[in-house]
């Protein structure tokens, strides 16, 4: 075992602090990383602050972080795809049973032992997996990602959370030319919809409850912006979707949603609203529509996803702050307060 630095949170009403954990020490298909930016998913706050106590309860201290972009300095012997001083990137899973079919598909988001990267039992420590607030990770070689060169590599971490969950359904509903394409919600994960499903060669229309982000939406590559609380805007796109893809993780109508669907059309969830929702029959019969949802991608469509963002010169747009400021950022997120994801400059911890 090695000491890492590190910010944890050691309860649900503490704030993040710094601490010292220890990471594994390398097996022989093991890459270890020095971290060097770190995204700030909303997932990270619900956990540290154990909102998810029903399905995920959190075990303290929680290490947060699962968008990581790091430098490889050491690597086991078995280790053929990465070498020291090369960059390379984890998402949201460290492990999995690597014998399912999930598994052999390169699907292994779906591996019932699928091991995320933080607040999940650890088999090599017997305590749980920490996270990217570090200086530091122990990370098997088959879930680390090649990082393409010439990106920028603050705005390469939110890929690996927020870049993946909208670009897996996007690639699995084969969006591209000739589709008409909705992105509900500009956020995190709107703001990535909206620029892949730009560069797929969609037309693109933003949905948003707030005018005054329209300027920003054709920014980032939409075609269109329809304020949703419009119904005479709304009213303009009835039954003319091939897929729509739903980033809002606050109550809405999806019914609204679904009517604009055309023929076989879908709509996917990649935001969770904590409330179930109300699906009228008739919004999915007719039309023979279909709702579904979608969560992170494996580590091949991970990996054709990053290859993809180097191909288009696509990255998040980010706001780079100091671990030092992580609380600052968590109250300001709740607030909305970020164009459009946060990411911790991990060169700050070494202070």
């Amino acid at each position: 075992m090695t000491n890492a630095k590190a910010y944890a949170a050691t309860s649900p009403e503490s704030p993040l602090g710094e601490i010292t954990i220890a990471r594994r020490d390398l097996t022989e298909d093991d890459v270890q990383m020095e971290i060097l930016f770190c995204g700030i998913c909303h997932s990270d706050l619900h956990q540290v602050r154990n909102e998810w106590k029903e399905v995920m309860a959190t075990v303290y201290p929680c290490v947060p972080g699962h968008e990581i972009v790091g430098r490889v300095t050491a690597v086991g012997p078995k280790v053929t795809k990465f070498k020291v001083g090369d960059i390379g990137a984890v998402g949201c899973m460290v492990d999995s049973d690597g014998t399912c079919q999930n598994c052999k598909d390169g699907e292994e988001q779906f591996c019932p032992s699928c091991v995320f990267t933080y607040n999940f039992p650890d088999k090599h420590t017997g305590k749980v997996t920490y996270g990217g607030y570090s200086d530091s990770i122990v990370v098997k070689d088959r879930f680390v990602l090649k990082v393409p060169a010439g990106l920028d590599l603050a705005g390469v971490a939110p890929l690996l959370c927020a870049g993946i969950t909208t670009y897996s359904p996007l690639h699995h509903w084969k969006v591209g030319p000739g589709k008409k394409v909705g992105v509900v919600g500009l956020g995190g994960l709107g703001h990535m919809g909206v620029k892949f499903a730009h560069a797929l060669g969609a037309h693109v229309v933003l949905f948003t409850t707030s005018p005054n982000k329209k300027d920003d939406a054709l920014r980032l590559g939409a075609d269109e912006v329809v304020v949703s609380k419009n119904p005479e805007e709304m009213a303009k796109h009835a039954g003319s979707f091939d897929f729509i893809l739903d980033c809002v993780s606050a109550d809405h109508d999806i019914n609204a949603l679904l009517n604009l669907l055309k023929k076989d059309g879908n709509l996917t969830l990649v935001g969770a609203p904590e409330k179930p929702m109300a699906v009228a029959a008739f919004a999915l019969l007719f039309g023979r529509r279909s709702l579904s949802g979608s969560p992170i991608g494996g580590t091949v469509e991970t990996q054709e996803m990053l290859d993809f963002c180097a191909k288009h010169n696509i990255t998040a747009d980010v706001e780079v702050i100091p671990i030092q400021k992580v609380n600052e950022a968590y109250d300001r997120l709740l607030k909305q307060d970020v164009k459009y994801r946060f990411v911790i400059d991990m060169a700050s911890l070494k202070g």
